[in-house]
């Protein structure tokens, strides 16, 4: 869903570097998979065609954070002046 976010945050010789993969429209959203030392995140479609992807080795990535999108995002409180 629109709004979804991964946080990779890798290991490099200057320190480290963070990476934000956002799912950018309407219907994507961002799913991550782990195998052979590799780890992927990828933004794909409502039928699973993948969009963009980012590959990281596993052993260089520290952190990996998953912001997901808020399902109540269109909610919100009624102002005060609106009464």
């Amino acid at each position: 869903m629109r709004g979804d976010r991964v946080e990779v945050v890798v290991a490099a010789d200057d320190g480290s570097r963070t990476y934000d993969i956002t799912a950018t429209r309407a219907g994507r959203r961002v799913e991550i998979t782990t195998g052979r030392g590799v780890v992927d995140v990828v933004e794909v479609t409502r039928t699973g065609e993948p969009v963009r992807t980012a590959r990281f080795m596993a052993s260089r990535v520290v952190a990996l954070v998953e912001h997901p999108a808020s399902e109540k995002r269109g909610a919100r409180a009624p102002s005060e002046d609106a009464a």
